[in-house]
């Protein structure tokens, strides 16, 4: 391999001939070689966009010779499109604050505008990575910008993933509407439900944890573009925030804003905390979802049996035959790294110091992985599995019927202790409730067969009255 050598402040550094990056980039490849994992696409694109908006808007001020600008602004198009992604080799595990990186997008714009003006690649004549493609920005402001930004779009990914598990789950309830069951409480025998109240009952816990995940999208959308190196804004235009964040938010549609105190967005990263929270809530609630998935189609001759996933691997490498819910075990595994990354969201966000936190890439990578993996993990979780569930109607009906907690119907006729009563001799004889009430001549036939109808068991009401 051939190399250039390039001069920073720290001295000579000899950079791959054909890189885009420059110095300040390779000193971090290889000292933080670390885990082989770079920023994700949407980290890059969001960075390379806030550059390019960052230099068009000091261009219109006057603080950039235009031709510089419009140089920049041309570079980034070129990675927004696509191009040259394989130019940010820094690990996601660098530097505090999250320096590496935003160097080595100056570098890559800066190079890629040196070359558009006539320039060399590493000479950095016309376009330098500070004076320029930085002008008038620190990592400290623009790293938790673009992490925002990068957060917010993948949001934008994730939620329609979430509402197609909620729909799903919704058409589930529909179908199932009609399967009465046994209800469990503790894990033991409880009055009557159908299955398909269980199931929409999923539906609306995935959707009211979509709430808590709209309301971390606005806090994303709160940008501190502008502080500079401490929240005070040194060395920039007093335009230059509100007309860098106007240019994003029409740029990509979404309602960015500027940030109302640049010090509380610089020491503070409490949207990634609520970001942390949200998914932590989402998590919570699907995993106690996919929990009774599991808990609801085991057997299928020594469980509950109550419903069948779909088949979609072999179940064993020695048990012929044996077939898991593999796709809710793949959710639950996801579910769990999630929570993880969420509890390290937390530590990064809580070791803020003064006037920087600079546990931002950790923060960055905690989030784009999260997002990512449940994107992912929820478009093949519902069509592979909540999509094609089937209700075992039989099996649910034989709990329902043959439960000693029919007898929960009988407390407003003949009293909780006589209930219990029948209850108890019920399991001591293996007799279903019906027959031990006809036995003890407790109520009579007409009187019965209303109270115990299992079906009218599992609205609102008073059987039989």
């Amino acid at each position: 391999m051939s190399y250039r050598t390039e001069n920073d402040s720290m001295g000579a550094v000899n950079v791959p001939a054909d890189a885009l990056w420059g110095s300040q980039a390779e000193r971090s490849r290889n000292l933080f070689a670390l885990s082989g994992m770079t920023e994700h696409p949407r980290m890059i694109e969001a960075y390379v966009l806030l550059k390019k908006a960052c230099a068009e808007v000091n261009g219109g001020l006057g603080l950039l010779d235009p031709d510089v600008a419009r140089a920049i602004s041309a570079a980034a198009d070129e990675v927004l499109a696509g191009q040259h992604r394989d130019q940010f080799p820094v690990d996601v595990f660098h530097m505090g604050a999250g320096t590496s990186f935003n160097m080595n997008v100056n570098e890559v714009l800066a190079n890629l505008a040196e070359e558009r003006l006539g320039g060399r690649r590493g000479e950095y004549k016309r376009v330098s990575p500070n004076d320029h493609v930085n002008y008038g920005q620190s990592t400290n402001d623009t790293f938790p910008t673009a992490m925002r930004m990068m957060s917010r779009a993948m949001l934008a990914e994730l939620s329609p993933e979430v509402d197609r598990l909620g729909d799903a789950l919704a058409a589930k309830g529909a179908e199932f509407d009609s399967v009465l069951k046994s209800g469990r409480t503790h894990l033991q025998d409880a009055v009557p439900i159908r299955l398909g109240q269980e199931f929409a009952a999923y539906a609306g816990a995935i959707r009211r944890s979509r709430r808590w995940l709209d309301h971390a999208a606005v806090e994303l959308e709160e940008l501190g573009i502008g502080g500079s190196a401490a929240g005070t804004g040194l060395n920039t235009h007093p335009e230059y925030a509100a007309r860098v964040v106007a240019k994003v938010a029409e740029w990509t549609g979404l309602p960015y804003r500027p940030a109302r105190d640049l010090r509380e967005a610089m020491q503070s990263q409490l949207c990634m905390a609520g970001l942390a929270a949200a998914l932590r809530i989402f998590c919570n609630e699907l995993t106690r979802v996919t929990n009774d998935l599991r808990l609801l189609c085991s057997g299928p001759l020594t469980g509950l049996a109550e419903i069948t996933l779909p088949a979609v691997q072999p179940g064993s490498s020695i048990m012929p035959g044996k077939v898991n819910p593999s796709m809710a075990e793949n959710m639950n595994i996801v579910l769990f790294q999630v929570l993880g990354q969420c509890s390290t969201l937390d530590d990064c966000v809580r070791a803020g110091q003064l006037e920087l936190n600079v546990m931002m890439p950790g923060m960055a990578f905690s989030a784009q992985f999260s997002l990512m993996l449940l994107r992912n993990t929820l478009a093949t979780f519902t069509d592979n599995c909540v999509a094609g569930i089937t209700a075992n109607e039989d099996r649910c009906r034989q709990y329902a019927e043959t439960s000693p907690s029919l007898a929960t119907a009988l407390n407003v006729y003949i009293g909780y202790q006589q209930a219990a009563a029948v209850v108890k001799q019920s399991l001591k004889e293996g007799k279903p409730i019906p027959s031990v009430v006809r036995e003890l001549g407790l109520l009579d036939e007409a009187t019965l067969a209303e109270v115990l109808d299992p079906a009218k068991l599992t609205e609102p009401g008073i059987p039989g009255k």
